[in-house]
């Protein structure tokens, strides 16, 4: 049995590190062109094969609620960094494709993007601690998935 009290501290000590972090690359986001939102949403969608995602699964990867993702979408859609179309094979779904601009803004930003997160992250650990950070997480994630 896990002591209580020894699984609320390492929730609490997880969160506030996440909170820190988030909080820092935030305020040191190197784009005007688009927020970290969109930023994120971006990400996902490079990820995806054909750079496409149903935009129903695309809230299942970012940290907003699906209204939210919704509307961010559309903006990046007007500004043409993703085209939004009807899904052919559920014309109540739509697919979200990262186009050919959004794609190249995406790659500028994740440049710097990625070494502001190396110097918060990857300068606080040792190569295996990163490792084991990595694998932590991920099994909470993955445990936490399952258990719904």
């Amino acid at each position: 049995m896990v002591d209580r009290a020894a699984a609320v501290g390492a929730w609490e000590s997880l969160f506030r590190a996440q909170v820190a972090i988030m909080r820092n690359l935030a305020e040191e986001f190197p784009s005007r062109e688009i927020s970290m939102n969109e930023y994120d949403v971006m990400f996902n969608l490079s990820r995806q094969p054909d750079r496409s995602i149903r935009l129903r699964e695309l809230n299942k990867h970012v940290l907003l609620t699906q209204p939210s993702v919704s509307r961010l979408v559309d903006r990046l859609a007007s500004r043409g960094y993703v085209h939004k179309h009807p899904d052919p094979d559920d014309g109540r779904g739509a697919i979200v494709e990262l186009t050919e601009a959004g794609y190249a803004l995406f790659r500028r930003v994740a440049i710097d993007h990625m070494s502001s997160i190396t110097t918060r992250i990857g300068d606080s650990l040792t190569a295996e601690e990163l490792v084991q950070l990595t694998a932590l997480c991920d099994r909470l994630r993955l445990g936490s998935d399952e258990s719904h």
